[in-house]
């Protein structure tokens, strides 16, 4: 039987993946557990390809899974880094698998920088170990058979998948190795194979004959189609033609053979002598023609055999017709294999050595869906604690529910209690004094921080600036202007960020101020409190009122309301998406992220049903006020109204006024601590990155310089000197004439300069025709002396070309912003229209729509940010 064929290695050149992928790493993700992570999971990722394409590989399962692993992790790396040639630029390079290299061309080779081609060469090298360890398998044993014929499917499957991707992956010509015809055929040749396999087992297994006849044509089948693909392959091994013609012709004369036999069973005897000798002449042709590749001896002893045989039988005993080779009936086919469908992860042992990391696609995804989530989030936020505190104005115009209490006249109602004990747990004034001493000092830290950062760029761009008009043309590098610019952006909307801040203090202590005195006898003790709140006359007619009755059933309404908000405000904050998933689907099936699209929609998905309950809840709340205005109406009038009874009443609205402003001011404050906290972190990150860049300029400033001294050194500062007058050359009486002119005088003592010692001058070519006129015809006697040769002058050596680019780090999203937090905020709930201090690259600025100042909210706002 004829041997298997087996598909060589590719070979590939050494590639050093940690450096690029870590610089990558280190100047995308923030230092931290992380980072290490992702540098040690590239060191990791480099490792795994040394074994897998760096070495030879031995024809064993174990090599293969090394393969396989590696495979997996390029399937699953290609779209977290920025594998381009204008990126992050790796160089891949490969050597055809079939080129042999000739003495004068050498090998066939293809470099690119593309993680595509380096995923194609390896799921080649799948495929082509796959059948070499099908090919070693000891095919007289059963679980030999089965392993053969799983990594014939396996690299059938492998080369499948090239010919259908390889082109896309490449955006090129590849090499003939991997070109859609070679691996197309490639993946026919195997899956014949893995058909041959199957009928050499179920011949093992003494299966019915109808079977195996059916199994052995399939395979011929198989095989007749690989011939014909592989006829005009130049490339290929000279070998691999032949014997499939041989295996073509071996599988249909065993088709033939086994189908004798069921002819015979069947007691058609001339059939059965008609396929034997069908059988006999394809085994003949391969004997005849393909001995040099294949045995067939076995085949045509046991087909001769049998047609001895057959032929004696018939010949005495039964006599029938033979038929026509055209009139035998057509064999059926079975097809029991099928190319394996490459699936990532194909190891059963795969795990993602970068499974947190994300594509820097994903990344700024994220970052426009953050601002689009925080933005609603803020409004709907906005608008509940905008409802709340007008309902808390509206009560506290009316005295409610202090009214109700208070119907006694003399005592303090329990609502003013209430208040009371909740300012003095708080802290009372204490708390609020202390936090608005804070604020000119954070204050004051980060302005010191953002000037300081500023200073830094102002004094690095006048000294570039300086040596621009010092040296002109020759300094030859990026205006610090220009490369600032972004800087300078970034530093001028934190400084509009503090200037907002100023005015949002300035707002908060002028309220301070008006409700001071009123929250200060609310931290009194209750019998102080009593005696400050005027007495009034009683009015317990109106205890059993049913309009008293109606006042409180709409307050308690109220508070429902409130209660509902609150609850649906922590729900509204607590919302979460993994959408991290959805852009890497988006990106692996697209190969781009429509985050627009994708946004709006997962956001309407998520928070169009918390609009439509704020909206109701504002609705109810609207409703409800209506109701309680025109109640009190009418319990004012039922009141006894007098001097003392309103006194008592404006001072019970005061009090009530006075806690809710407190409360906000409280709030107010403590966001306004935690805004300038923030803020600080983010100066301090920004005065990191001018310092860093204003580094690497004054790195990149001293190297040109250095380049610029010796250029300038290097370039003389005369002419080149003059030949020295005849009159003041020496030549010897004893010279000849071709001496005298090839020497060169001393010049007098007046010229000797003192210079930097020059390279020698390369001498002068050789005289030819001047010797040989001066030999064969001497000088006439009384001549002047022969004026001397000018001594050639070597030409000062070029200046070097200068340092191209900044040697400073680059930085993520840069040139841009450091993005500003991203945190909730309600410190300014009221104003929706803080400018964000980061765009992405590439990212559409967001419209600044200038909304009015909410009234107790001055604060810039903080976009909300979900606590992890």
């Amino acid at each position: 039987m004829a041997t298997f064929i087996s598909v060589p290695l590719k070979k590939s050149s050494e590639v050093d993946l940690v450096k690029p992928l870590t610089k990558f790493i280190c100047a995308t993700y923030s230092a931290g557990e992380d980072q290490g992570e992702y540098v040690r999971a590239v060191e990791e990722l480099n490792k795994l390809r040394k074994s897998a394409v760096g070495r030879p590989l031995d024809k064993h399962e174990s090599s293969l899974e090394i393969l396989l692993r590696y495979y997996d992790q390029l399937c699953v790396v290609e779209p977290k880094f920025p594998f381009s040639e204008n990126q992050l630029c790796l160089t891949f390079t490969w050597k055809d698998a079939f080129d042999k290299g000739s003495l004068f061309g050498g090998s066939v080779k293809l470099a690119l920088a593309s993680l595509g081609y380096e995923r194609s060469c390896v799921l080649f090298n799948i495929g082509a170990l796959s059948s070499q360890i099908a090919s070693e398998q000891n095919l007289d044993s059963d679980e030999g058979l089965k392993t053969a014929a799983k990594y014939y499917q396996l690299a059938s499957g492998a080369f499948s998948y090239i010919k259908d991707t390889v082109l896309s992956a490449l955006n090129r010509e590849p090499t003939m190795d991997i070109s859609p015809d070679t691996v197309g055929t490639l993946s026919q040749i195997m899956l014949a194979q893995a058909q041959e396999v199957f009928f050499l087992k179920a011949t093992s297994d003494k299966m019915k004959d109808a079977i195996i006849a059916r199994l052995a044509n399939q395979a011929a089948d198989f095989y007749g189609d690989a011939f014909k693909q592989c006829q005009y392959k130049e490339n290929l091994p000279k070998e691999v033609l032949p014997v499939l013609a041989a295996k073509h012709c071996i599988m249909q004369a065993n088709a033939e053979y086994h189908q004798s036999m069921l002819a015979k069973q069947q007691k058609k005897f001339g059939e059965e002598i008609g396929r034997l000798q069908h059988a006999t002449d394809l085994v003949k042709t391969v004997a005849s023609r393909y001995d040099e590749y294949v045995n067939v001896k076995d085949l045509s002893d046991k087909i001769s055999r049998a047609l001895a045989a057959a032929k004696k039988d018939n010949d005495f005993i039964y006599h029938d017709r033979v038929p026509d080779l055209k009139d035998l009936e057509a064999i059926g086919k079975a097809a029991l294999v099928k190319s394996t469908v490459i699936k990532v992860p194909i190891s059963q042992k795969f795990t993602d050595l970068f499974e947190k990391m994300v594509p820097l696609a994903v990344q700024n995804s994220m970052t426009v869906y953050n601002s689009r989530k925080a933005e609603i989030v803020n409004r709907l936020i906005g608008q509940m604690r905008e409802a709340t505190n007008l309902s808390n104005g509206v009560l506290a115009s009316l005295n409610l529910p202090a009214a109700l209490e208070d119907l006694s006249g003399d005592s303090i109602p329990q609502s003013i209690l209430e208040k009371s004990r909740a300012i003095i747990q708080q802290g009372g004034l204490q708390s609020i004094d202390q936090l608005i001493k804070d604020l000119p000092e954070l204050l004051q830290r980060n302005r010191e921080i953002l000037d300081e950062s500023l200073r830094i760029l102002d004094e690095e761009e006048a000294t570039d600036n300086e040596l621009r008009n010092k040296f002109g043309q020759r300094w030859q590098r990026t205006a610090s202007n220009d490369l600032y610019k972004p800087l300078r952006t970034e530093g001028g909307n934190a400084r509009n960020v503090l200037d907002k801040a100023v005015q949002a203090d300035i707002v908060v202590k002028q309220r301070y101020g008006t409700h001071r005195e009123m929250i200060a006898l609310l931290c009194k003790p209750e019998a102080e409190l009593n005696a400050a709140i005027p007495s009034a006359n009683p009015a317990k007619t109106l205890q059993g009122s049913e309009v008293v009755s109606v006042l409180r059933a709409l307050l308690a309404n109220v508070n429902e309301v409130k209660m509902e908000r609150e609850k649906l405000e922590n729900d509204i904050k607590s919302a979460q998406f993994d959408m991290t998933s959805k852009f890497l689907t988006a990106l692996a099936q697209d190969g781009a992220i429509n985050e627009e699209a994708i946004s709006v929609t997962e956001l309407d998905n998520i928070y169009g049903g918390y609009t439509q309950k704020v909206l109701q809840s504002l609705k109810s709340q609207e409703e409800i006020l209506g109701k309680i205005q025109n109640s009190h109406q009418e319990f004012a009038t039922m009141r006894q109204s007098n001097a003392d009874a309103n006194q008592r009443e404006e001072m019970l609205k005061k009090l009530a006024a006075a806690h809710d402003s407190y409360v906000e001011l409280s709030s107010n404050l403590k966001e306004g601590t935690k805004f300038y906290n923030e803020l600080t972190e983010i100066l301090l990150k920004f005065q990191n990155k001018c310092s860093d860049i204003v580094f690497a300029r004054k790195t990149e400033r001293d190297e040109l310089l250095k380049d610029l001294q010796q250029s300038i050194a290097q370039q003389p500062s005369a002419p080149s000197f003059p030949a020295v007058p005849a009159y003041q050359s020496t030549p010897s009486s004893t010279a000849t004439p071709a001496t005298a002119t090839s020497s060169v005088p001393t010049p007098a003592p007046r010229t000797v300069f003192q210079s930097k010692p020059q390279p020698p001058a390369r001498p002068p070519p050789p005289a030819i025709q001047a010797q040989a006129a001066n030999t064969s015809t001497p000088p006439a006697s009384g001549a002047g002396p022969i004026p001397p040769a000018t001594q050639p002058v070597s030409t000062p050596a070029a200046a070097p070309s200068p340092a191209q680019g900044p040697p400073y780090p680059t930085y993520q999203g840069y040139p841009g912003c450091y993005p500003m937090p991203v945190a909730y905020n309600p410190y300014a709930y009221g104003q929706y229209n803080m400018p964000y201090m980061y765009q992405a690259p590439g990212q559409a600025p967001y419209p600044n729509v200038q909304q009015p100042q909410q009234p107790g909210y001055p604060y810039p706002q903080q976009p909300y940010y979900p606590q992890q």
